[in-house]
């Protein structure tokens, strides 16, 4: 099995145990976000699998909408992502 050079870690560890590699986030050009998949990306910028500007470039994402998405998981977990529960955290 031939493995592509990548510039950064494979695959990283989270704080639970659990592993997160680069099979792990969504394909590039992703149109349709779901939490999961939303979660998939902050997690591995915020562990460094990948960096912002590489998750940015690859994903076609704004810093605004990044940063929406990891500060409604770093407050509120990966619940907060999904549309139906918009509502409930949004900020008055």
């Amino acid at each position: 099995m031939y493995l592509h050079k990548v510039d950064g870690p494979r695959s990283v560890t989270l704080p639970d145990g659990s592993i997160l590699s680069r099979a792990d986030l969504p394909p590039e050009g992703t149109q349709r976000w779901v939490a999961s998949r939303k979660a998939a990306v902050v997690k591995g910028v915020l562990y460094g699998l990948l960096t912002l500007s590489e998750a940015k470039q690859r994903y076609g994402l704004s810093d605004e909408e990044f940063n929406a998405w990891a500060s409604a998981v770093v407050d509120h977990g990966e619940n907060a992502l999904k549309v139906t529960w918009l509502k409930k955290y949004r900020q008055p």
